[in-house]
């Protein structure tokens, strides 16, 4: 099979991978909402999903060509295993942590997060060692140069990690702390699973720093695959101080197989029962349940004036309470 670049198919035929489709898509491996995957291949991950495809031939459809309009370590390590299917066979765990470690923040081997670390750095401007001039175009030609030069680098990553620690170092070296400090208990995780709430609370000696998710750049005063590699609940509510933010885990956008996470729910209008509760001009934003991952914050990060017991109370009434807003399944 070939890789062509999502916006240059035309008329192609084409298989997507970790993504939606077009008119001419034959066949979608994605753990994507509403992909209408074939049932009997779907997976909590599109890298699963491909591994199954390659495992049961009266699946497969006559196409040579394969893209996905956004590139990312799921999408990358499930094209890389549709076009070099005898070797990715042979690294197939590896290959489907890395994909584990990209989306979900959560890995089996240590090795695995380095590789997402790296495919990260590779697609952020102020770290990856390609053109500068790639990362002025629009974005779905800045996707396309990343798959072309990343579906030829995946294999030597995985051989050799070290090789590559320049650009996975400073993100484990933040990884190592957070966990370290959960396993001391400066930073405490509740969890409280009727709501499939985990209350992550952080000391506010704790600086933020840059990590990545899905390639992305965020800000995190505790790495985030550290607390989900240490709670099952896939709403996690981050307490430092006066400062609160409430979160959905990618888990709950996809079609999430392994077990089906509580539904999300709208938090439009706790933002508002939020806002109304501050002092001053203080005032909260959902980003909207069809996000990716969403989150209940203040506006420009500023503190609360909400007493932080208080403000849990809130949390937990309302979403015990509210009804289903989303649902990812066919």
């Amino acid at each position: 099979m070939n890789y062509i670049p999502f916006h240059k198919l035309g008329s192609t035929p084409n298989i997507i991978v970790d993504g939606a489709g077009n008119e001419n898509t034959v066949l979608n491996l994605s753990h994507w909402p509403l992909s209408n995957t074939p049932k009997e291949l779907k997976d909590d991950l599109s890298v699963q999903i491909v591994f199954k495809y390659l495992e049961k031939p009266e699946f497969h459809v006559k196409c040579e060509t394969v893209s996905n309009n956004h590139f990312d370590e799921d999408g990358l390590a499930g094209m890389y295993a549709l076009i070099n299917p005898e070797k990715a066979l042979k690294q197939k765990d590896i290959l489907i942590d890395i994909g584990r470690a990209g989306d979900f923040g959560t890995y089996k081997n240590r090795e695995s997060a380095r590789i997402a670390f790296v495919l990260s750095a590779y697609a952020d401007p102020d770290f990856s060692p390609l053109n500068a001039e790639i990362f002025e175009k629009e974005y779905p030609d800045i996707a396309e140069a990343l798959y072309n030069h990343m579906l030829d680098l995946l294999p030597d990553i995985i051989s050799s990690p070290d090789r590559f620690k320049r650009f996975w170092q400073y993100e484990e070296e933040m990884l190592n702390a957070s966990e370290a400090a959960i396993w001391r208990g400066d930073i405490t995780i509740e969890e409280i699973p009727d709501i499939d709430l985990a209350i992550v609370k952080i000391p506010e000696t704790i600086p933020g720093k840059k990590v990545h998710r899905f390639t992305l750049e965020r800000k995190a005063v505790c790495h985030p695959m550290a607390v989900h590699n240490s709670t099952n609940c896939f709403r996690v509510l981050y307490i430092q101080g006066h400062t609160y933010e409430l979160e959905y885990r990618y888990e709950t956008w996809v079609q999430y197989m392994s077990k089906k996470p509580v539904p999300r729910v709208d938090l439009t209008m706790l933002a508002q029962e939020l806002t109304r509760d501050e002092n001053g001009k203080a005032k909260w934003i959902f980003d909207g349940v069809n996000l990716i991952t969403p989150s209940l914050h203040l506006e420009d990060d500023s503190e609360s004036s909400i007493n932080p017991e208080v403000f849990v109370n809130k949390v937990k009434n309302f979403l015990l309470n509210a009804k289903p807003a989303w649902n990812p399944y066919d």
